[in-house]
């Protein structure tokens, strides 16, 4: 009993000394945005968010299904520090049925495919975003090879209804 009273003792002040000793690792302009959008609550696999900053404004673009999206990235924006400015450019998609439809389908085909599903289907925030707007269908994102952009677009380009399949995969580096 004295020995388990003693371990518990030291591991309570180790414990706290060890989460002290943690350093923040300081966080730039850029990396606070990208974070606060892409922890929205509303923004999906089907919108596409991107950002620019000068100084201390920021402009946002992009496209989102919901127009709620484009209000919430503005105001998670406005609230990180360094920001002065929020010039709001992103475009709400039109409400269509068919690119909704168009959409899902996009979505099944490409996460559908055993190595794109398995490295990119089951994360948080998945890196390939499909963008379809009047029937022409965009990928943006980024991808880990040249073989998974391939696979994507073709499994894009699969799929019955679009009238054009755009690949703006990014590789990374």
């Amino acid at each position: 009993m004295k020995r388990l009273v003693l371990a518990l003792f030291t591991i309570s002040l180790i414990v706290p000394a060890a989460m002290e000793a943690k350093t923040e690792k300081p966080v730039t302009l850029p990396e606070a945005i990208r974070h606060q959008l892409a922890m929205l609550p509303r923004y999906n696999v089907f919108d596409n968010l991107t950002f620019r900053v000068d100084g201390g404004t920021v402009t946002l673009g992009g496209e989102v299904t919901q127009p709620i999206v484009k209000d919430d990235a503005a105001n998670a924006v406005r609230h990180v520090e360094g920001v002065t400015m929020v010039v709001n450019n992103i475009e709400v998609l039109p409400l269509s049925p068919a690119d909704d439809r168009l959409r899902m389908a996009v979505y099944r085909a490409v996460y559908s495919a055993p190595t794109l599903s398995t490295r990119y289907g089951f994360q948080a925030s998945p890196s390939i975003h499909i963008i379809v707007k009047n029937g022409v269908v965009r990928l943006e994102g980024v991808v880990a090879s040249q073989a998974d952009r391939t696979i994507a677009g073709i499994r894009a380009s699969g799929v019955f209804g679009s009238f054009k399949v755009e690949n703006n995969l990014q590789i990374a580096s």
